[in-house]
């Protein structure tokens, strides 16, 4: 392979894994799996996350508490711009984070992840993150479905905030179909 072509494709190679840990890190937090989220800092990371200002064990504790105030949550990544300058990469990540309370107001936050990730041993894992939140909402349910009955059964719905979450079952387990 020519030098130039094989720089592509570590320079490709690199940008996925650094998205990949970003989603690590999303799936972490909506489903309270600590190990996940802390395997996407190195050790004396430093999150600036609002309210929150310090290493990766605390951030996790300070994370929990949120995410387990909602009954289901998520984030939603959007626009990455990744810089990589050798072992160091400069990536800007836009988010949503839409939270479902047990009774209205729901939340939802928008705003940008300004992270300094480091590849080390060939892993890139982020080094610090600046979490600028633009806006904050709170959310009313939709009346569009306010007459049908709920898609689930009682006790049939898919949430978890741990990993006995749908979304960690292999394969994935459908619903029986009902007869209608």
């Amino acid at each position: 392979m020519d030098p130039a072509m094989e720089r592509q494709l570590r320079d490709l190679l690199d940008r996925d894994a650094i998205l990949q840990v970003i989603h690590r890190m999303a799936r972490g937090l909506d489903r309270v799996d600590n190990d996940l989220v802390l395997s996407c800092y190195w050790p004396e990371a430093i999150d600036d996350h609002t309210y929150y200002l310090g290493g990766p064990e605390g951030f996790v504790a300070y994370a929990d508490q949120m995410t387990l105030s909602f009954i289901s949550c998520q984030h939603g990544l959007l626009t990455h711009n990744c810089e990589i300058d050798g072992d160091d990469a400069h990536c800007e990540t836009y988010y949503t984070f839409v939270a479902t309370a047990a009774e209205p107001p729901h939340f939802m936050a928008s705003g940008r992840y300004v992270d300094h990730f480091q590849k080390r041993d060939g892993e890139w894992r982020i080094l610090s993150r600046f979490t600028v939140v633009d806006g904050q909402y709170d959310l009313l349910p939709s009346q569009r479905n306010a007459n049908r009955p709920s898609a689930y059964a009682p006790g049939e719905r898919p949430v978890s905030l741990d990993r006995s979450d749908l979304s960690y079952q292999r394969p994935v387990r459908t619903r029986t179909p009902r007869q209608v």
